[in-house]
């Protein structure tokens, strides 16, 4: 394990890199200066994947090349006492940061958000949030919980969308054609969310809990948000990935086989450009 105080630094360092990110606007990230992305879907604490991952971005090679991560915590990877390691992949997304930057950038899902609101998020009677807790708390001994309050201030900085200048916008899923037509998405131009932004019926939480994936639901959000191309996680996908509609990619890397997509950012995509750039790990 890293020593506690130094990981304090790198998580504190970490959020306030990703609040300064370029080309942000409230909780979206516009970038710039980028020939491609490296695009994960959930990862869920997969250190293999993730590292696999880290190993076809070759960010050191390709200065103009950025990484997109998403839903790192609430896996299958446990402590000797049954805890969650997931936090692990916080760790190293934190050292990524503050090595890169400006390119490497960090989604939430619906488990990040469940973490920092503290709202109930469970598998079966497993409680994901208490043991995240837990893990961090096996890991780090008496610093456990001020290093938790640093991840759950980490997970509350990470912007919500990022947007590639081909117009493809990466984000964790669709919100459900309800929150498309109630939420006020004005409310994404404010950098720090607000209670409303984060609970059902607000945008933040709708772009981390919709599950609609259908044509009709899909067009009016690319409509909406003015992009030809979503690409995003949140749902498992049996192949690594998922086609469901003409305007979106979902991503899966979070076990065997896993995905990642390795996406021109530059010129515009047709479905089966979009679809050569899947690249399995």
């Amino acid at each position: 394990m890293p020593d506690p105080t130094r990981l304090l630094t790198l998580l504190r360092q970490a959020t306030i890199l990703t609040r300064a990110t370029p080309g942000r606007q409230g909780q979206l990230i516009h970038l710039h200066d980028v020939d491609d992305v490296l695009i994960l879907g959930d990862l869920h604490g997969h250190m293999g994947n993730l590292a696999a991952a880290l190993k076809k971005a070759q960010l050191e090679r390709f200065p103009r090349r950025h990484l997109i991560v998403q839903e790192l915590i609430h896996g299958v990877f446990r402590y000797p006492d049954g805890s969650d390691k997931s936090h692990q992949a916080v760790d190293v997304w934190a050292a990524l940061k503050c090595q890169f930057p400006q390119r490497v950038h960090y989604l939430p899902g619906n488990h990040e958000l469940a973490q920092w609101t503290n709202r109930a998020i469970a598998k079966g009677d497993f409680d994901l949030n208490a043991s995240f807790l837990d893990g961090v708390r096996f890991a780090y001994g008496g610093h456990g919980n001020e290093i938790y309050a640093a991840y759950c201030e980490l997970f509350r900085s990470l912007p919500i969308a990022i947007r590639l200048p081909n117009r493809v916008l990466v984000c964790h899923t669709l919100p459900t054609p309800r929150d498309q037509a109630q939420c006020d998405w004005e409310r994404l131009q404010r950098l720090e969310p607000e209670a409303a932004d984060v609970q059902p019926g607000g945008p933040i939480y709708a772009l981390c809990w919709g599950r609609d994936v259908s044509p009709s639901n899909a067009e009016q959000f690319i409509q909406r948000m003015d992009v030809d191309w979503v690409i995003s996680g949140h749902i498992p996908c049996e192949a690594g990935f998922a086609h469901p509609n003409p305007w979106q990619l979902i991503l899966d890397s979070q076990g065997a086989p896993a995905a990642v997509c390795l996406c021109p950012a530059q010129c515009p995509m047709t479905r089966d450009d979009l679809l050569a750039c899947v690249n399995m790990i």
